[in-house]
C-alpha cells in the first residue's frame, strides 16, 4: 500500500507542502474473478444384464474405483449413465446404443462383445472403449490389436489360458468325470481351434472330450439330457457371461437334475447355483479400461492406444452345489480359489 507524503507542522491536514508531489489515492484492488466451474465429462456406458443385475453393479463399481484412481468422481467433474439391456434383445441393444450416443457423451463404453458392436454402429466420432470382448477383431471392433484404426480401443478378454485349466479342474473336483460334453454359444467368434485344445488337454488328464453345439435352447436340453445317460460325465460350459439368465439357468438346472459337475467360462453361472468357474478377472478388465478411458479424456486417440489382453483369471467354487453333487473340495483346490460361495 503507497505511503503518505508528510504533513507540515501547522497546516491544515488537507494541505500539503509546497514541494510535495500530489500522490493519488490508493487503488481498490480489482474484485476476484471467480474460476470457471470445471466442465463435468460424460461416459456412456452399454451392458448387457438384467435390472438390478449384481454382477453389472459390481462391474460397474470396479470401473468408477478405477476412474476414481485417475482422479475422476461420479458427480464432480464425471457422469455416468449406465445402460442395462437384456441379453438377446438385438433391437433394444441398438436402441440404447442410439438413445447413450444421442447424449453426446465423451466417450461411450461397450461391456461386451454386443453391447460394443451396437454402439460402434451409433456412436459416430464418439471414441469408445470396450472390455470383455473376447475377439475385438473377429468382432469388427478394430483393425489389428497393435494398430486399432478408428476411434475405438479396450481390453479384450483372452479365455485359451482359462480353458486349458477347465480339464484339470474339473478333475480335481470330480475325479470320477471320465467324459465331458463342451457346450458353446452357436454365434460366438471363438475359435474352433480352442475346442481343440480343450480336448488335448482333457485327455491329458484322462477324459474323453466333445464339443456340443446346439441352435436353440431347446436343442440344448434335448442334447443335455441325451448326454446325461452316460455314466460319470461332466459339463464344460464355455459361453460368456452375455448369456441371458434364462440360457444360464436351464444350464444350471439341468446339470444339477442330472448330477454332472460342471465348470464354466463365467462366474455368473456360479452365483445361479454351478458348480465352479474358472475366468477372466473381469473386474480386472474394467479397472484396466478405466485407465484407458483416463487417458481419453486428457486428450489421447484410441487408435493410438493397442488392445491389452485382460489380466489375471479367477477360480469361483459353490460350495453349496458341490455338497448337493457329493463333492469334497480338497483344500489345495480350495487354497487356490479366488472365492467361496455357500
Amino acid at each position: 500500500m503507497p505511503l503518505l507524503a508528510p504533513f507540515a507542522v501547522g497546516q491544515d491536514a488537507t494541505e500539503q507542502t509546497p514541494d510535495q508531489p500530489t500522490i493519488p489515492p490508493a487503488e481498490s484492488p480489482p474484485p476476484e474473478v471467480p474460476l470457471p466451474p470445471e466442465r463435468v465429462r460424460r461416459l456412456g456406458v452399454l451392458m448387457t444384464g438384467e435390472r438390478r443385475d449384481r454382477e453389472a453393479l459390481t462391474h460397474l463399481d470396479a470401473l468408477q474405483d478405477g476412474l476414481s484412481a485417475k482422479g475422476w468422481t461420479h458427480g464432480r467433474n464425471l457422469r455416468i449413465e449406465p445402460w442395462l439391456i437384456a441379453a438377446g434383445d438385438d433391437r433394444g441393444m441398438a436402441q440404447g446404443a442410439k438413445d447413450l450416443a444421442g447424449q453426446s457423451p465423451d466417450v461411450l463404453v461397450g461391456a461386451d462383445a454386443a453391447s460394443a458392436k451396437a454402439l460402434l454402429a451409433a456412436a459416430g466420432s464418439i471414441p469408445m472403449v470396450f472390455v470383455n470382448v473376447v475377439d475385438p477383431v473377429g468382432a469388427g471392433l478394430v483393425k489389428s490389436l497393435e494398430q486399432p484404426g478408428g476411434n475405438v480401443t479396450g481390453i479384450g478378454r483372452s479365455e485359451y489360458g482359462a480353458s486349458l485349466a477347465w480339464p484339470e479342474m474339473l478333475k480335481l473336483i470330480a475325479p470320477n468325470v471320465m467324459r465331458v460334453a463342451i457346450i458353446r454359444d452357436p454365434d460366438a467368434s471363438t475359435d474352433h481351434g480352442q475346442v481343440a485344445a480343450i480336448q488335448d488337454v482333457a485327455s491329458a488328464v484322462g477324459i474323453e472330450a466333445f464339443a456340443l453345439d446346439a441352435d436353440s435352447l431347446r436343442d440344448l436340453e434335448r442334447a443335455i439330457t441325451g448326454f446325461s445317460r452316460t455314466p460319470n460325465g461332466g459339463l464344460i460350459v464355455a459361453i460368456p457371461d452375455s448369456s441371458s439368465s434364462r440360457d444360464r439357468s436351464t444350464i444350471v438346472r439341468l446339470a444339477a437334475r442330472f448330477k454332472m459337475p460342471a465348470i464354466y467360462a463365467d462366474r455368473q453361472f456360479v452365483s445361479s447355483g454351478g458348480l465352479m468357474s474358472y475366468s477372466p478377472d473381469v473386474k480386472a478388465q474394467y479397472r484396466l479400461g478405466a485407465e484407458y478411458i483416463d487417458r481419453i479424456l486428457k486428450g489421447e486417440k484410441p487408435a493410438d492406444l493397442p488392445v491389452q489382453a485382460s489380466a489375471g483369471y479367477q477360480l469361483v467354487i459353490n460350495m453349496k452345489t458341490a455338497k448337493a453333487l457329493g463333492l469334497s473340495v480338497s483344500p489345495t483346490l480350495s487354497a487356490r480359489a479366488s472365492e467361496l460361495i455357500g
